[in-house]
Parts: structure tokens; C-alpha cells; sequence
């Protein structure tokens, strides 16, 4: 569903979202999962999320038919993107890669800016890259 509906029915604007980053940070994410199960489904892949006991996480897991799969984390500001790289990091070293493979990439996705990959692998994509 389009995360706007949610804002329009709590009558948020752009003040009101600003002043409260947690609900922004929350719409931005349903966004950012919306429009990569549609480029997922395009691929004959699927979307998941992956949380555990230890709190690990990641927002995003895109599968598609071949095994290959990627690992996201998707963070509001710039200043979250070492922590969301540092999160994926440590859940694919947790992932058995002789059962599963390797990640084919691990990735943060931010609302702006240039994309690029850091020094340890994982991309930083702004989700306006994403757009076909």
C-alpha cells in the first residue's frame, strides 16, 4: 500500500512528519518495501523480512528463483548508514554460505543523495536509483 494513505489518513504534513522522524522513518521504510516487492515480483522474485531472538534484523530480503537472494536495511538519515552496514554484515556472516551462498549484495537504502559502494561491500542506494 502507498504509505501517502497512512499520512493523509493521520493528517501529517510535512511539518508534523518532520518533527516526528520514528513515523517518518516508519513510512519512508513501507515506501522503500512497497516499491521493491514490485521490482522483486518483476524478476519472478519475493520480498522478506528478517528479524531473530538476538534482535538482528533486516528490512528487506529480495529472493529471486536462481537462490541468489540480497540483504537491505533501509535508514532515514545519513548518520544510520554505518549502523544498517554494520547489521547486514553481521547477518551474512551468520548465514551458513556453504548451504546459502553468499549475499549477492548487501545494501542501505537512504530517501537521497549518490549512490555508492563502501569500502567493506555494502551499497548505499538512494531509493530515487531504484526508480525504472
Amino acid at each position: 500500500m502507498d504509505p501517502s494513505i497512512a499520512a493523509a489518513a493521520l493528517e501529517a504534513d510535512e511539518g508534523t512528519l518532520l518533527a516526528d522522524l520514528s513515523s517518518l522513518g516508519t513510512l519512508f521504510e513501507s515506501l522503500c518495501v512497497r516499491d521493491l516487492r514490485v521490482y522483486a515480483e518483476a524478476l519472478g522474485g519475493r520480498l522478506y523480512r528478517y528479524h531473530d531472538n538476538t534482535g538482528l534484523e533486516a528490512d528487506a530480503v529480495m529472493t529471486v528463483r536462481d537462490g541468489r537472494y540480497a540483504l537491505m536495511e533501509v535508514k532515514l538519515g545519513s548518520t544510520e548508514i554505518d549502523d544498517g552496514a554494520r547489521s547486514l554484515l553481521t547477518l551474512a556472516d551468520r548465514i551458513d554460505q556453504r548451504v546459502m551462498g553468499a549475499p549477492a549484495f548487501c545494501a542501505v537504502i537512504t530517501p537521497g543523495g549518490y549512490a555508492y559502494a563502501r569500502n567493506d561491500g555494502v551499497l548505499v542506494l538512494s531509493i530515487t536509483c531504484l526508480a525504472p
